[in-house]
């Protein structure tokens, strides 16, 4: 779908218009000037005025230059048309102080010093701010008209030479201007934000334009003579950089290129320049005598003005480079959005927003990577996860890794606008505020890992409850029911058949042996004390012992070379036991293999059994889906599968370093192998 044009302005830009009225301006500011300064000035008003008029055809020059370059706009023809009047008031003005320094008749070039400047002046208060936005003006065109007719009304009757009827339009104007300056503030309020930044700037220079025009219509006198050039002066600097700062903080027109940081920064140069300037011939004018008098009174202005110089650096590097100049204080408020939370998602995609609009980019994405991969150059993979984005990048990112310790958990792209690339300052900021980025990813993965370990741990615990529940129910509360009919008996026939009695005691005491070696066997593997003092192997060998006491013989095959971390540990060992029980008591063999081996990155538990095999209509039972589960959550698998010509294979596979752990993450895994371990052991009523 096409834009939608509005009136006034074209589709792409007029690069040979824009450079020949740029430089036809810029040739008839510095011509004048030339002239000006041949002339061997003494300081009066009309020097003032002229330096005014220098100022606007340099600086519309320059603005009109590259608003055309780009885009075929009203405002940038506006700006040419201010800029050509500001120049040809100058070169008259110029002439006509060198010609009457010559002795020579400055003739009608003259003239054009009182009016040139009316028409493009007076419509850049009263007709630009209308102009300066994106969207169709609709019904606010009465604005730009109205100030149109006021600005040639004003034309007409400086080349009529009616000062009374000038004085007239002039109070018209300057009621008007205030009239356009309060629209703008209103559009600043009501428009969204993506369309009321920078104008804000936009409404003081028109205010402020408008306000240099209320000395002409005092009485004489009433305020010093030079007042009105100065306000003109200061204006006419502020204006165009107004315009500028909304077109460049906004995008507008496609002007991403063209509104360069160079050329911001230039037009206040050029205003802090003419302030200099000002200062130094008020201070020839007032200060009377030569030599050490105006030497004196250059060094007062260098230390009056030095505090407005230190004034506008400071806003030159605000404008230009947004907050990227002082990036702990956007650090700070990144941190205290970290401090306040929220959910994940928002508080990563905030981050990533405050990066963006404090340095001016047009996109930011955060990608995520794998904290247990090793780090390579940037780490940076193009398939990553995006975790969150601001914005809608056009161009190739700057890639920067987000480090915590020696791992590399993300990273962060900043796009840069459409021709524009990171400078150092910028790029140390970036740099600077990946930092904090990362403290919100190291928060988020923490949180998450903490919320999924939390879940683990209160599913292990309910598992184990229902477990312990079934074996107290349907195990040790019937015994100890059979136990009381059995003691009930042995009172009933103690009197009547003494050794009869006798045999049931013997009888009970063998049962209650057995069933007190079963809760020790619970107790023991609720979590292996040998597992935490000595190991893996030496808890499987208890393990392999214990069951060859029982009568089933486990041929044990250990080939593990590291120290693997607790979790993994009790992971092994909770899979190979509950391997070995459903071999015990479901497979009819009277042994089985159990090997537990490293493999690269892996470790894998396999127990295989020659009995009567794994049907795959099998209904899933307790054992192994604890299997399963101690496997997975550590980012493994475990397979149950038939043997040829009979029996069963279980096999688990686990890494070796389970991703995102860290030590606080395997202590807390640590005690959900544990409690899993209790859960496997106890489920003697389990099926394979």
């Amino acid at each position: 779908m096409s834009e939608p044009t509005e009136p006034g302005r074209g589709g792409h830009g007029l690069p040979r218009l824009a450079l020949i009225l740029g430089g036809a301006a810029w040739l008839l500011a510095l011509t004048g000037l030339l002239l000006f300064l041949s002339s061997r000035p003494v300081g009066t008003v009309d020097d003032l005025f002229l330096i005014v008029d220098v100022m606007v055809g340099l600086v519309y020059g320059a603005v009109a230059t590259v608003v055309l370059l780009r885009r075929s706009h009203v405002v940038g023809y506006l700006a040419a048309l201010t800029a050509l009047g500001g120049g040809l008031s100058a070169l008259g003005g110029g002439w006509r102080m060198f010609a009457e320094s010559r002795g020579l008749t400055p003739g009608p070039l003259a003239d054009t010093f009182g009016w040139a400047w009316v028409p493009g002046t007076l419509a850049m208060f009263l007709v630009v701010p209308w102009l300066v936005r994106e969207r169709p003006l609709g019904r606010a065109w009465w604005g730009p008209a109205t100030g149109g007719l006021i600005a040639a009304a004003a034309l007409v009757a400086s080349l009529a030479g009616n000062y009374a009827m000038l004085a007239g339009v002039l109070v018209v104007a300057v009621v008007f201007g205030f009239i356009t300056a309060v629209a703008v503030e209103a559009r600043r309020r009501t428009s969204p934000e993506s369309e009321a930044v920078g104008l804000g700037w936009l409404g003081l220079g028109t205010l402020v334009l408008a306000l240099s025009f209320v000395p002409l219509l005092l009485p004489v006198g009433t305020v010093p003579d030079w007042l009105t050039p100065a306000l003109h002066l200061a204006s006419q600097a502020l204006f165009p950089v107004a315009i500028l700062t909304v077109v460049l903080r906004q995008r507008l027109w496609g002007m991403e290129l063209a509104v360069s940081r160079a050329l911001l920064a230039g037009v206040l140069t050029a205003a802090l320049a003419a302030i200099y300037l000002v200062a130094a011939l008020l201070a020839g004018v007032l200060v009377p005598g030569q030599g050490i008098a105006q030497a004196v009174a250059a060094a007062a202005v260098v230390i009056a003005v030095g505090p407005t110089r230190l004034w506008f650096a400071a806003r030159i590097r605000r404008l230009v480079y947004g907050v990227a100049h002082d990036p702990w204080r956007v650090a700070g408020s990144m941190g205290t959005r970290i401090g306040r939370g929220g959910t994940d998602e928002g508080l990563l995609t905030s981050l990533v927003e405050s990066v963006g609009t404090a340095l001016r980019l047009e996109a930011v994405s955060v990608r995520g990577a794998d904290p247990a991969e090793p780090s390579t150059g940037s780490g940076h993979d193009p398939q990553a996860p995006v975790l969150a984005a601001w914005g809608l990048p056009t161009g190739d990112p700057v890639v920067v890794p987000l480090l915590s310790g020696d791992r590399t958990i993300g990273t962060l792209e900043a796009t840069p606008r459409p021709g524009e690339t990171l400078d150092a300052t910028s790029r140390r900021a970036l740099d600077e505020l990946a930092a904090v980025v990362t403290a919100g990813l190291v928060l988020i993965r923490t949180a998450d890992e903490l919320t999924r370990t939390r879940r683990r741990l209160t599913d292990a615990r309910l598992q184990e409850r229902r477990v312990i529940r079934r074996e107290l129910h349907d195990g040790l509360g019937p015994w100890l029911a059979g136990l009381r009919l059995g003691l009930q008996g042995v009172a009933n026939t103690i009197g009547t058949d003494r050794e009869g009695a006798v045999k049931m005691l013997r009888a009970l005491q063998g049962e209650l042996d057995q069933r007190i070696e079963d809760v020790r066997t619970i107790a023991r593997t609720l979590l292996p004390p040998v597992l935490e003092e000595l190991g893996l192997e030496p808890a499987l060998s208890e393990l392999v012992a214990r069951h060859r006491r029982s009568g089933f013989d486990v041929h044990l095959r250990f080939a593990v070379a590291s120290d693997l971390p607790g979790p993994v540990a009790a992971a092994c060992y909770g899979i190979a036991a509950e391997a070995v029980l459903n071999a015990v008591r479901h497979s009819g063999a009277a042994e089985c293999e159990l090997e537990v081996s490293e493999d690269g990155a892996v470790v894998r538990v396999c127990c295989r059994d020659d009995g009567a095999g794994y049907r795959q209509d099998a209904r899933i039972g307790v054992g192994t889906l604890s299997m399963r589960e101690r496997a997975e959550e550590l980012g493994g698998a475990v397979e149950v599968r038939d043997l040829a010509p009979h029996g069963t294979a279980v096999e688990a596979t686990i890494p070796v370093r389970p991703p995102g752990m860290t030590r606080s993450v395997s202590q807390a895994r640590s005690g959900a192998g544990g409690a899993a371990s209790a859960a496997g052991t106890l489920r003697t009523a389990g099926t394979a």
